[in-house]
């Protein structure tokens, strides 16, 4: 495939769309670089066009091929300990977000962002920079009253989003503006992943109004593709008939493509399906199941559009070529069938399953073929089938520490930043390596901060990273990765051992051939975990017992 201009059509799957010109940036541009750091919430490695997928999203694609992709690089597994790492270039259980927000002190996890450790927009803001986020938060354990750990008391000047993690995007729980209540949602056509979009869009057409130079930092956070599987008809009937040939074939090819474009290399074994699910052909009830996958795809679609209406609010300001453009997922795709738990507690999850459709409607809950996801009055997800197809090649998701938990699509794209555009790294790097990498794009002063990561800038450029050693744990899962090993292992089983050069798909543990590799990295990997506080997980268990609470509700 030719590589794609931002002025070029893109034609995918029969459907064409224009997307903004970066060359026709000719305004006078910022003296500092602006950047955008755009996160999706439980989009799976393969998902884009640009990795490989079916899905729409011919904006993301000519950001990556007139930017690089990188191959090898990892969230922690679920969202809020990836935002809490991102944001600060600590690992999670440093920040108080080692599972999620729920507050867990003195025994676990406060489920606050600790004030100990900066964020990169009180850094950035310190240094200048306009901080704005529109989007998901999802790091407080209050999100009714405003407190220390919102995202005005972190360093950003605007806020408009959600402070909840997830919720109907129609009607979006905590909904927030500053910190105070947005009534937005009350308008009949309220979108909430186009608002996210549009609110964004608007501020860099403010600051280009008032004539200001000074640089901004925007952190652009979707819930898209996250649950509830909620989108506009229109992007539903866009993706009508993408994925008729079902997710074995779907798989195969997606395999074939990341191979193409050079993400991973020839030979790459695919996974098994996952085994709990029948093959495609034995597959009941296949209509609804490609509405489901459809529908994921149309939230998908809708993010890569704002994304563009983002794109060109930067170049009417002439500040696009100056602009570091990163995009990523905060974890795997997320294989959970709802309601996850019982539905009398899971109701609680989101208020409009207590409170009904914005006229009066109840919500009908569930993954049931009686309900046919979309609109606001249904609250379904897409399952381990679709899940484990969005990331192809790899096996788990969300919530576990294989690479189908914690590979992400990574994008960085900055015009004017001597990039090695249209390049693939293969460097394995993770998310304390984003804060450094700003910082050093932005030439601001890491003072007395030290992050646990390393700035990517080099690299990026097309210098040779030297190896490293990547580490990562959630709910009792843990891995350690160096070189070409990476140990993992699934709580309470033993530790498996890869070889990620000839094996990124973790399908032949090596373990029982390499007991000294093993005990080598499993003692890193110990000193690490007491180095940065994490609990183990029987711990947790226990506190969790003895507070008459099951783990799985602890964790949602």
């Amino acid at each position: 495939m030719p590589e794609a201009s931002l002025f070029d059509i893109i034609e995918k799957d029969n459907y064409v769309e224009w997307v903004s010109d970066v060359s026709q940036d000719t305004r006078p541009r910022a003296k500092r670089p602006d950047i955008v750091l755009i996160v999706a919430d439980d989009l799976g490695y393969s998902d884009l066009g640009c990795y490989g997928g079916e899905l729409i999203t011919p904006n993301l694609d000519a950001l990556a091929r007139r930017g690089v992709r990188l191959s090898q690089f990892y969230n922690t597994a679920r969202c809020s300990p990836s935002r809490a790492s991102l944001l600060t270039g600590k690992h999670p259980h440093q920040t108080g977000i080692g599972v999620l927000t729920r507050p867990d002190s003195p025994r676990g996890y406060s489920g606050d962002l600790s004030t100990e450790h900066h964020t990169v927009a009180e850094m950035l803001s310190a240094a200048g920079w306009r901080t704005w986020l529109s989007g998901k938060w999802h790091l407080s354990s209050d999100m009714r009253e405003p407190q220390g750990s919102w995202p005005t008391q972190r360093g950003f000047d605007r806020f408009f989003g959600t402070i909840a993690g997830c919720s109907s995007y129609f009607d979006p729980q905590t909904l927030t503006r500053g910190d105070e209540p947005a009534d937005d949602a009350v308008d009949p056509d309220f979108y909430y992943t186009d608002a996210i979009s549009a609110e964004a869009s608007q501020w860099i057409d403010d600051l280009a109004d008032e004539g200001s130079d000074d640089p901004f930092f925007l952190y652009l956070a979707y819930t898209a593709p996250h649950w509830p599987l909620h989108a506009h008809p229109e992007d539903i009937a866009a993706n009508s008939g993408a994925f008729d040939a079902g997710w074995d074939l779907l798989r195969e090819r997606r395999l074939q493509r990341l191979i193409d474009e050079g993400i991973l290399e020839p030979g790459t074994a695919l996974t098994e399906r996952d085994q709990s699910q029948p093959s495609w052909n034995e597959a009941s009830a296949q209509s609804w199941e490609l509405l489901r996958m459809e529908v994921y795809a149309a939230q998908v679609q809708a993010m890569d559009r704002g994304i563009g209406k983002v794109l060109d609010a930067l170049r009417r300001s002439g500040r696009l070529d100056d602009a570091i453009i990163i995009f990523l997922s905060d974890n795997g795709a997320a294989a959970e069938e709802l309601p996850i738990g019982k539905p009398e507690t899971f109701q609680f999850k989101d208020r409009s399953l207590l409170a009904g459709t914005r006229d009066g409607r109840m919500l009908r809950l569930g993954n049931s073929t009686t309900i046919e996801p979309g609109p606001e009055d249904t609250y379904s997800s897409y399952g381990v089938p679709w899940a484990n197809l969005s990331n192809t090649p790899f096996r788990r998701y969300k919530r576990w520490v294989h690479e189908g938990g914690i590979a992400t699509p990574m994008i960085v794209h900055w015009t004017n930043g001597n990039l090695a555009a249209g390049s693939v790294v293969h460097a394995a790097s993770q998310l304390v390596d984003i804060l450094p990498t700003l910082l050093e794009a932005a030439a601001v002063d890491f003072g007395e901060f030290a992050p646990e990561g390393r700035s990517l800038l080099g690299v990026l450029r097309g210098e040779t990273a030297d190896d490293r050693t990547l580490y990562w744990e959630h709910i009792g899962n843990a891995a350690i990765r160096r070189g070409r090993w990476k140990l993992v292992r699934e709580h309470p089983d033993a530790w498996e051992l890869y070889d990620m050069i000839v094996d990124r798909t973790e399908m032949h543990d090596c373990a029982a051939d390499h007991p000294q590799v093993v005990n080598e990295l499993s003692q890193a990997w110990e000193q690490w975990a007491d180095r940065v506080g994490v609990i183990r997980w029987e711990e947790m268990l226990a506190h969790y017992a003895s507070a008459g609470r099951h783990p799985r509700d602890a964790e949602e």
